[in-house]
């Protein structure tokens, strides 16, 4: 049986995480929770709430698991602001959850976006 295009693509990106050092893993959450967002905001837009809620949900799990990673011993005063900023994403997609407000995912997306592109800069060094 030949491989199906969906094999190389899944062989590229495990090959991708395993290569990859902590700065790149951590863009690449961001970018997944970016990429959740995204498809959670254009499903509400479209009334599709139990897609909404199922990509709102993966989104959240990604930030729970960034928040968890913060290395407070050695992440001086960066590390109780990221774990607020974290705190505020996860109550603030809540909140798009409740009031089906695509505004509410769009502000979370423009956060998140922030600090990848200030991971991305310290990983690229």
């Amino acid at each position: 049986m030949a491989p199906q295009p969906t094999d190389h693509r899944e062989a590229y990106q495990r090959a991708a995480v395993l290569t990859a050092s902590q700065g790149q893993l951590i863009v690449m959450l961001y970018d997944g929770a970016s990429r959740y967002l995204n498809q959670a905001a254009i499903a509400l837009q479209e009334r599709q709430v139990e897609q909404a809620h199922n990509k709102l949900r993966r989104a959240e799990m990604i930030i729970s698991h960034l928040q968890a990673s913060i290395d407070f011993d050695n992440g001086g005063e960066i590390a109780p602001r990221l774990h607020a900023i974290y705190a505020f994403c996860i109550r603030h997609l809540n909140q798009a959850r409740v009031s089906a407000s695509p505004t509410h995912i769009e502000e979370v997306r423009g956060l998140l976006r922030t600090l990848r592109d200030a991971w991305a800069q310290v990983a690229d060094t």
